[in-house]
């Protein structure tokens, strides 16, 4: 078997070594996707002497079938659209505005908590090297790599310890670049390749913002 991450931030130690092209780059920022992502994240940012924000992803699940997802939200009033899914189960827009109410509400309270006073790094203009710790089928990810791009961003990097080798290829195709130390054609779960994969808790990722905006003061 292939070597596992022993924790979280031994999986950003080891992914920040394949990003040190973007050390002490100043146009560069590390988005971490909660939860999991942020302790990852703030190894990477930390080696790379980038500042680090978070952005929030949260999914539009259909109503009943709240698994199947008819679309996303993410930081910065970003709302992609799963048009297949609405128009083959004939969803009404009013239950589409509906679900993407309830879930901005999460999204800012989210928001909220996890970055109290601080305002968001803008990304305009910038390399956003886009964070999680693993990636299956990379939902989550192309909604926060989509929101990124419709905020302006210059370019975005998508860095993650371990994924599925279709999900990389997939987001390669679209134009974006990958890094991903550890590839693996059937990816059945993220955590089975950490020898510690206990859930984030929201302190720990208010903790580590914190921390990292301590580290490097200032807003950009």
């Amino acid at each position: 078997m292939m070597k596992q991450f022993r924790d979280r931030k031994d999986a950003g130690q080891q992914l920040a070594a394949q990003l040190l092209a973007y050390r002490d780059r100043p146009d560069v920022l590390v988005l971490a996707l909660p939860r999991g992502g942020v302790p990852v994240a703030f190894e990477v940012a930390r080696q790379l002497h980038a500042p680090l924000d978070v952005m929030i992803v949260r999914k539009l699940g259909v109503p009943g079938q709240e698994e199947l997802a008819m679309g996303a939200i993410a930081s910065g009033g970003v709302r992609i659209l799963n048009h297949t899914v609405i128009n083959t189960l004939k969803i009404p827009e009013a239950v589409i505005d509906q679900v993407t109410a309830r879930e901005q509400q999460e999204l800012m309270r989210r928001e909220q908590l996890y970055r109290g006073d601080r305002p968001p790094y803008d990304v305009r203009g910038r390399t956003v090297v886009v964070v999680d710790d693993g990636m299956a089928t990379g939902a989550s990810m192309r909604a926060a790599v989509t929101a990124v791009k419709q905020l302006q961003a210059a370019r975005s990097i998508i860095a993650v310890p371990v994924a599925a080798i279709t999900t990389c290829d997939e987001l390669t195709a679209q134009g974006n670049e990958v890094v991903c130390p550890m590839k693996l054609d059937i990816l059945y779960s993220v955590g089975s390749w950490y020898g510690h994969f206990d859930q984030t808790s929201d302190k720990e990722v208010r903790t580590l913002l914190e921390q990292a905006s301590h580290e490097r003061p200032g807003v950009g």
